[in-house]
């Protein structure tokens, strides 16, 4: 739902960087799994319970994350680099939840499971439909150039972001914040499964 306003403020700087990047010939591909191993460390880190730790992992990865789009925009973006963005983008996501039931197996085991259950639902939606789009000759700008159609929904990037920020600064509060952010998520889901059915449905 924001990751359009959003967009508008840090295209800007990321492109900036993004075309120095291009220029020394930085692959966007080397970002992309560059910010993914340093998300990933976040997943140890939340286990031992350093949040700190964990947080500047994760918002390095969502710089990461923009930093090769930007990238490749500069110097050509692939198919195959967009297909890694978001395999690397839904593990990263995922992984982090992990962590936390990691952190607190009995405290947050349930809420960390039905929240990945939830990604489960908002992953399948948003590619099924890209798929579908893809066949209809379907493209979309608002959230930037894609290498696929990219269908918004009310739980979108900068929202989960925000609530995996406010998760590590606030982890007493994880359970709590990982079902109402499911719960969005489902929503999500179900908007995305009524557009679809009009967009693809019989009557379309």
């Amino acid at each position: 739902m924001l990751d359009a306003p959003v967009r508008k403020l840090v295209d800007p700087p990321l492109n900036s960087v993004g075309r120095r990047l291009a220029a020394y010939g930085v692959p966007a591909n080397a970002i992309t799994l560059l910010g993914f191993a340093i998300g990933l460390s976040a997943v140890p880190m939340l286990a031992y319970e350093l949040y700190a730790g964990a947080l500047a992992a994760i918002l390095i990865n969502r710089i990461f994350d923009g930093l090769d789009g930007a990238t490749a925009r500069i110097a050509g973006p692939t198919e195959f680099g967009g297909y890694l963005d978001i395999v690397c983008d839904f593990i990263f996501y995922s992984a982090v939840i992990f962590g936390f039931a990691l952190a607190r197996p009995v405290e947050n085991g349930v809420a960390a499971a039905f929240l990945i259950l939830s990604f489960v639902g908002t992953g399948s939606s948003f590619l099924a439909y890209a798929i579908l789009a893809a066949k209809d000759g379907k493209s979309t700008e608002k959230r930037g150039r894609k290498s696929f159609f990219y269908l918004g929904g009310l739980t979108e990037g900068t929202e989960t972001i925000a609530f995996v920020v406010a998760m590590t600064l606030l982890p007493n509060w994880f359970v709590p914040l990982a079902f109402v952010f499911g719960g969005l998520a489902w929503i999500t889901t179900a908007s995305r499964i009524v557009m679809a059915r009009q967009s693809f449905g019989p009557n379309a």
